[in-house]
C-alpha cells in the first residue's frame, strides 16, 4: 500500500478499559485483563495490541484511551507511548465516549486523519494476516466508507455477534471487502449453526477502520447530545482548560457501545464495508476460552497458569489459575475452572464460564467491592 491509500493518516486508537467481569477473581478492576498475560507468551494482551499495531501506525501515532487508575500500569507496558497520546477516563463510560473523544482529539490535531480502533484485550496470532487486513480497511475508510474488520467463523459460537455480509466492493486496495447488510446480536446455538453453514456472516470482532470526520458525523446523527459533549473534550483537551471541562461533562457522557451508536445505524445507511479476517482470533472473553488458547483444542488436556502454581493433577482436564501459592490438587474432574487467588477462590466448569459475571453482579449488589 502506498502512501496515497491513506497508511501514511493512519492513527491507531486502543480502548482500555473494562475489567473483564467473566475472567473474575484474576481480572480486577485495578488489574484489568489487558494488564494480564493470559496467553503464556510473556507478554500482557495490552502488549500483544501495541505490538500488532505498532508496524502499521508506527509507535508514535498510538493513541490509548484507559482509566485514569490504569495509568501507570498501561504506560509501564508500553514505555513508547507518548504522553499526548494518553487519553484517560474518569469513570468508564462503554465505547462511544472512548473511540469518539479520541477520533475527536485526533481530528481536531489531524482533519484528514484515518483511525482505526482495536480493543486491548484480544488475541491474534497470525499479524501478517492482520496486517492484510487492516490496510484494506484503511483502501475502504480513504474511499469514505466506515469499515470494519470481521473473523471467519470457525465454530457456530454464542458469546459473539455476527455480521451479516452482502455483496462485494469495487474499492481499489480492498479486494476482499462486502457490504454489511446488518449486525445480529449474540444467537441461540441453532442460529449459529445456520449462519455458519450459510457462509455469510462473520463474527463481530469490534474492530472499526474510518475517516475521523466519517465516524463523527455518523455519531452526531445517532446521538447528536454525545457527540456535542465530546466536541466540547475535544476542544479544550490540548489546552490549559482540560481537566476542568473533563470533570464537568464526562460524567454527563451516556453509556453506549459504539455498535449501537455507529456500526448498526451505518449499516441501516448502506455506509458500512467490511473486510473478512481468515486469522485466528480470540476475545480472550472467559476462561473456557483461555483453556482452549492453551491446549490447542484439546479437551483433555489441563492448561495451568500462574507463575508460582502448584498443581497435582490425575486424569482432569479444563483449567487452573493460581496465585495464592497454594497446592491444588484434582482427580477425574473434567472441563473444570479453578482459580485461586489470595482473596477469592472459584470453581466451577468450562461450560458455565459465561455465568462467571453473574458472581461480580451479585458481589456488587452485596457491596463486597473488597474482592472486585
Amino acid at each position: 500500500m502506498t502512501s496515497t491509500d491513506g497508511l501514511d493518516r493512519f492513527y491507531s486508537i486502543i480502548p482500555a478499559g473494562g475489567i473483564g467481569s467473566r475472567l473474575w477473581p484474576l481480572s480486577r478492576a485495578d488489574a484489568p485483563k489487558f494488564l494480564h498475560d493470559l496467553t503464556g507468551s510473556g507478554s500482557t494482551l495490552l502488549r500483544g495490541t501495541w505490538d500488532r499495531l505498532a508496524p502499521l501506525a508506527g509507535e508514535q501515532r498510538i493513541m490509548v484511551v484507559t482509566g485514569r487508575s490504569h495509568r501507570a500500569a498501561v504506560e509501564a507496558q508500553l514505555p513508547a507511548l507518548a504522553d499526548h497520546n494518553v487519553v484517560l477516563e474518569s469513570e468508564p463510560k462503554d465505547s462511544t465516549a472512548a473511540i469518539g473523544l479520541a477520533a475527536a482529539i485526533l481530528r481536531r490535531r489531524e482533519p484528514d486523519v484515518i483511525i482505526g480502533s482495536f480493543a486491548a484485550d484480544h488475541v491474534i496470532a497470525d499479524v501478517r494476516g492482520f496486517g492484510r487486513a487492516v490496510r484494506e480497511a484503511i483502501a475502504l475508510a480513504d474511499a469514505g466508507w466506515i469499515a470494519t474488520i470481521g473473523i471467519t467463523p470457525t465454530e457456530p459460537a454464542i458469546g459473539f455477534g455476527y455480521i451479516h455480509v452482502g455483496e462485494g466492493l469495487d474499492v481499489e486496495g480492498a479486494p476482499s471487502a462486502r457490504r454489511v447488510r446488518s449486525f445480529v446480536e449474540k444467537p441461540d446455538l441453532p442460529t449459529a449453526e445456520g449462519y455458519v453453514a450459510g457462509g455469510d456472516h462473520l463474527w463481530n470482532g469490534g474492530m472499526f477502520i474510518s475517516r475521523a470526520d466519517r465516524l463523527l458525523e455518523q455519531l452526531g446523527e445517532t446521538r447528536p447530545d454525545l457527540l456535542a459533549g465530546i466536541e466540547e473534550l475535544a476542544e479544550a483537551w490540548d489546552t490549559s482548560r482540560r481537566g476542568a471541562v473533563v470533570d464537568a461533562v464526562w460524567p454527563g457522557l451516556e453509556k453506549i457501545a459504539i455498535d449501537y451508536t455507529v456500526a448498526e445505524p451505518a449499516a441501516a445507511a448502506g455506509r458500512l464495508a467490511v473486510v473478512p479476517g481468515d486469522f485466528d482470533w480470540d476475545d480472550v472473553g472467559d476462561f473456557a476460552s483461555i483453556a482452549k488458547l492453551h491446549s490447542a483444542g484439546r479437551k483433555s488436556d489441563l492448561a495451568i497458569l500462574g507463575e508460582n502454581a502448584r498443581v497435582l493433577s490425575d486424569a482432569s482436564s479444563g483449567i487452573v489459575v493460581g496465585h495464592s501459592g497454594r497446592l491444588i490438587s484434582l482427580i477425574g474432574v473434567n472441563d473444570i475452572i479453578v482459580v485461586d487467588t489470595p482473596d477469592a477462590l472459584l470453581v466451577t466448569t468450562t461450560a458455565n464460564a459465561q455465568r462467571v459475571k453473574s458472581v461480580v453482579d451479585a458481589l456488587k449488589l452485596s457491596g463486597r467491592s473488597d474482592v472486585l
